[in-house]
């Protein structure tokens, strides 16, 4: 088991890291949605989905 580590540790790295990059991105979308932030510029005026995106707010 310790030598297959050892022969695929670079694997395991980069996995890893990946790993923690997608997890950060994923706690810091969530945390937007809660605070009610959106990903979209806003310029609904120009949107195609205007009339269903921002129902909430109107």
């Amino acid at each position: 088991m310790i030598s297959w580590i050892l022969n695929n540790i670079g694997t395991i790295a980069v996995s890893a890291i990946l790993i923690a990059i997608v997890i950060t991105a994923l706690v810091i979308v969530l945390k937007d949605k809660k605070k009610g932030k959106s990903t979209c510029g806003c310029n609904c005026a120009h949107c195609a989905m205007a009339g269903s995106c921002h129902n909430s707010k109107r």
